[in-house]
């Protein structure tokens, strides 16, 4: 019985990590267990949030509130625009705070870390001073929404970026120059597929950022409904299972496009290989 326990006890000792790794795994995915399985709900009643009735009325009439689907739609509108602008700018500025020494680098460094600090009422409420004071306050909407996250996001791709840079090996590009590649050859065949790994990350970070984000996006939206504020909004009325389905949704192409890069990337270390 004594040798028992001590078998067992070096057994979870040499795999503590793992069991705490796998029961954190667990504990995240709880909730959106909830949320997979309220999609296919058909609830008796909109103010008590439990699970009925199965059905697939949900996923076949997902749009069975055209307000939902056109909230959804700007908010992919919005998150695709930051998307795009904050990881083409945070890209350039990662390059420059990495390769590049200038007058100011550090007090550069410490202003693109602050909107990642500030919590989100700050900033947004911020923001949104600014653009009374700028003539925007009776404008605000689609605009100001999309400067405000691009802001954010901005701060989130330059982080990514530039930590995926500073682990980059120089002597590879090196070796391509002494080889007569010219720079923008070296940049196109070289560094950009070294570093495309975490533009890629941080794009789909900016995505997750706009797209999910309510805070910020409250206090500078003006009549404009984005897809959190949307289910805040209908949550005091009770919130239609649809709602869940664009939740699965969002999981499921979330983790296409995770496992995607994952084989992706083992293809690419076996042809190397």
């Amino acid at each position: 019985m004594n040798s028992s326990w001590q078998r067992f006890s070096r057994w979870l000792k040499a795999h503590l990590v793992l069991i705490g790794g796998l029961l954190v795994i667990v504990y995240m995915f709880i909730p959106i267990s909830v949320v997979v399985l309220m999609s296919f709900n058909k609830p008796d009643s909109k103010l008590v949030y439990k699970f009925d009735a199965f059905t697939l009325q949900n996923w076949l009439h997902p749009c069975a509130d055209p307000s939902m689907c056109h909230a959804v739609r700007r908010s992919i509108e919005i998150g695709l625009l930051a998307t795009i602008v904050a990881t083409v700018l945070g890209t350039l500025m990662a390059f420059a705070l990495v390769r590049h020494r200038f007058e100011g680098r550090g007090a550069a460094n410490l202003i693109i870390f602050m909107p990642m600090a500030s919590p989100e009422i700050v900033m947004g409420s911020s923001l949104l001073a600014l653009f009374v004071a700028s003539g925007f306050g009776g404008q605000l909407g689609f605009g100001t929404i999309l400067i405000a996250h691009i802001m954010f996001c901005l701060s989130f791709v330059v982080v990514t970026v530039r930590a995926r840079l500073a682990g980059l090996d120089n002597n590879l590009e090196q070796a391509a120059m002494d080889l007569y590649a010219t720079e923008a050859q070296t940049f196109r065949r070289i560094t950009f597929p070294l570093v495309f790994p975490g533009i890629l990350g941080a794009a789909l970070l900016s995505f997750s950022l706009s797209f999910d984000d309510f805070i910020i996006t409250n206090l500078n939206a003006g009549n404009t409904t984005t897809f959190p504020m949307y289910v805040w909004g209908v949550a005091q009325r009770g919130v239609p299972m649809q709602v869940n389905v664009i939740g699965t949704l969002m999981f499921i192409i979330s983790i296409v496009i995770v496992v995607g890069a994952e084989i992706n990337r083992r293809r690419q270390e076996k042809a190397l290989a």
